[in-house]
């Protein structure tokens, strides 16, 4: 037999789930249905004794009333006993809740009562007759020549009971129905504001989060919309903050780029116009040197005037990196050139370097960003620290830049959060590196002092830098 490949179409399991009205109404009514199961078995048990009672006193008043028939058929001939005997048990038919059966000493039966007339022809399950037919013992007369035997015949009680019950479990039936009905109607009544919760909480997912719900009047519910609403406002404030942050954090951005920007155009015009005014200004005071030897009134301050310009083109040169470092396979020169002049400016204070950035080029905005953090940095320990020694470490491995400054100064105390300078303070740096993407840390250092901690994704430059002379 081939089988074909039938389509298998998707089901939706959220369809095929229960409500919770329906489940708490199935619930209850198992609830219901499980008292009156115990109440049909304390009523079977019941009805058992009541049996067992109705065909025993049946019983002993047949026994009665035939031993009093048998002591009239004692003044009755020999000859004729039998045929009066069978007359009154023709005559009288079937005894109430037994049967009645007239046989000779030598076994033969010359009578049995007829079938009941009550409910002819029905009968009930074997099991239900096992549960009720009480077992009840025969009960035997003699007379001469002929055996009376009365057996017990409970089956019309017990289709009586059978009749009570199955109607009693139609009723059951249906009032489990309507247990169920009321239940679940009450019940989506009562919890029908859950539909308002369950749209509120799907707006607020989709980001409205001005939704709000009224106060129910059910004490269960009113307290979680007052929860909802609660929540609400305090998303509506955090997620106001998050915007307001994201704005101040774009305006330093923006900001930070525009001064980069500046930096870059001061530093252009510092080297196409003052550099270049200087250099030809040394170049005609060396002129002027090299044809004044014979002339020391000219000679002299041409070479006083060499010397300042070859100053000023060293301090044009600093200011000019300052202004604009090296990026990417340029950062470390511009930083051990950047730390040369803070150490002959800061003579007190020993600074230690480590740098290791690695034969691969930074991104220019991520070296423009170390070299911010290490200007800022420098200039709170020598404004704020009171510091004697210093500690820089940078650092490339698995993605990430990390840079270190601790100092052993007075530490956080005293330390503002920003200060005007070469960047913008704590605060400043710190919104420079998220920029970024990276993470500031501001913890104690060990033995004392204060500690920088910054983190920032190492991201690869793409293209040569460019460098400054």
């Amino acid at each position: 037999m081939k089988f074909q490949n039938w389509p298998i179409f998707p089901v939706d399991r959220s369809k095929l789930r229960l409500s919770l009205h329906t489940r708490v109404g199935l619930v209850l009514t198992a609830l219901a249905a499980s008292l009156l199961i115990i109440l049909a078995g304390l009523w079977l048990h019941g009805t058992r004794n009541a049996i067992h009672e109705e065909v025993e006193a049946a019983s002993r008043v047949s026994e009665q009333w035939l031993k009093a028939v048998l002591g009239e058929m004692n003044d009755v001939p020999a000859a004729t006993r039998g045929e009066r005997l069978l007359g009154v048990a023709r005559a009288i038919g079937r005894v109430r809740a037994n049967e009645l059966e007239i046989s000779t000493t030598a076994g033969d039966t010359i009578y049995r009562s007829p079938a009941p007339t009550y409910k002819a022809g029905r009968t009930v399950p074997g099991w239900f007759a096992g549960l009720l037919a009480p077992e009840l013992p025969t009960r035997t007369l003699a007379v001469d020549g002929y055996t009376l035997t009365l057996h017990p015949d409970a089956s019309r009680a017990v289709l009586d009971a059978w009749d009570d019950l199955a109607a009693m479990a139609g009723w059951a039936v249906a009032l489990l129905c309507l247990i169920f009905v009321a239940t679940r109607g009450a019940l989506g009544r009562a919890l029908s504001p859950l539909a308002d919760i369950m749209r509120a909480l799907d707006r607020t997912g989709r980001g409205r989060f001005d939704t709000r719900l009224p106060v129910f009047a059910t004490p269960e519910l009113g307290r979680i919309s007052r929860a909802f609403n609660g929540m609400a406002d305090r998303l509506g404030e955090a997620v106001d903050e998050n915007v307001r942050l994201e704005s101040a954090r774009e305006v330093d951005r923006q900001m930070n780029a525009r001064l980069e920007e500046e930096r870059r155009v001061i530093a252009r015009e510092l080297h196409d116009e003052l550099a270049q005014g200087i250099t030809a200004v040394r170049a005609l005071a060396g002129a002027i040197v090299q044809r004044t030897g014979d002339a020391p009134s000219l000679h002299i301050p041409a070479q006083g005037i060499v010397a300042v310009t070859g100053e000023m083109q060293d301090g044009v040169r600093n200011i000019l990196h300052r202004l604009r470092p090296a990026a990417g396979n340029g950062l470390a020169t511009t930083l051990e050139r950047q730390l040369a002049v803070w150490r002959e400016q800061q003579p007190n204070i020993a600074l230690v370097a480590r740098l290791d950035l690695g034969h691969a080029p930074l991104a220019d905005d991520l070296a423009l960003a170390v070299v911010r953090i290490v200007q800022e940095g420098l200039t709170n320990v020598v404004r704020h620290a009171h510091a004697s020694s210093v500690e820089l470490c940078i650092t490339r491995a698995a993605g990430c830049l990390q840079l270190t400054l601790a100092d052993n100064g007075v530490g956080r105390s005293g330390r503002p959060s920003s200060q005007a300078g070469c960047g913008l303070g704590l605060a400043g740096m710190g919104e420079r590196i998220a920029a970024l993407g990276g993470s500031l840390q501001l913890e104690p250092a060990a033995g004392g002092g204060f500690c920088i901690v910054a983190r920032l994704p190492d991201a690869v430059a793409q293209h040569s830098p460019e460098e400054f002379a």
